[in-house]
């Protein structure tokens, strides 16, 4: 059955999709893999200009010894710029994704260590960060912020097919 499919249409079809619900769920893919490479790249851009800023958003959260803040700090935002054009072309989506997944669970925690201990900071996400007075705390907001891309990323996953990658670009007929 999959093989007459495959025979009729010469798109490539598993077993219990259609080739219209496939090519829906590519977009999907491609949207989920843009959205997030935008979030990265704009997370990342914010931070990279200014790698002090990051240090400071990084030790407000009182998580890392003081010999790791500046390494964290000043590293992060290239991670997030790394990730951003790897997702921004489809390469290497899954892993991205992967990636992506792990440090947003990071963040996550995080935040709610942060929030749990009763330290009031920007979560310096976008940039800037550090404390800030309790009434400007957002951690729920954040929280389910990155609680939904870490859904985007977890889509990526577990199925990184999408359209316009290089990733499709590259695999084998």
């Amino acid at each position: 059955m999959v093989a007459d499919q495959l025979a009729r249409t010469g798109r490539r079809v598993t077993p219990g999709g259609t080739g219209r619900g496939q090519a829906a769920a590519d977009w999907i893919g491609t949207a989920a893999r843009v959205g997030l490479a935008v979030v990265w790249g704009w997370a990342g851009y914010a931070k990279i200009g200014d790698p002090e800023a990051a240090a400071q958003a990084v030790r407000a959260y009182r998580l890392l010894p003081e010999a790791l803040v500046k390494p964290f700090g000043y590293g992060l935002p290239f991670l997030e710029m790394a990730l951003a054009l790897l997702l921004l072309v489809g390469l290497g989506t899954r892993i991205a994704a992967m990636v992506s997944g792990l440090l947003l669970v990071v963040y996550i925690g995080s935040i709610a260590s942060v929030w749990a201990r009763g330290i009031s900071i920007d979560c310096g996400c976008f940039g800037g960060g550090g404390a800030v007075s309790a009434s400007k705390t957002a951690y729920l907001q954040e929280i389910l912020r990155d609680l939904g891309f870490l859904l985007v990323a977890a889509w990526l996953i577990r199925r990184p097919r999408s359209r316009l990658s290089l990733d499709g670009l590259l695999a084998a007929p």
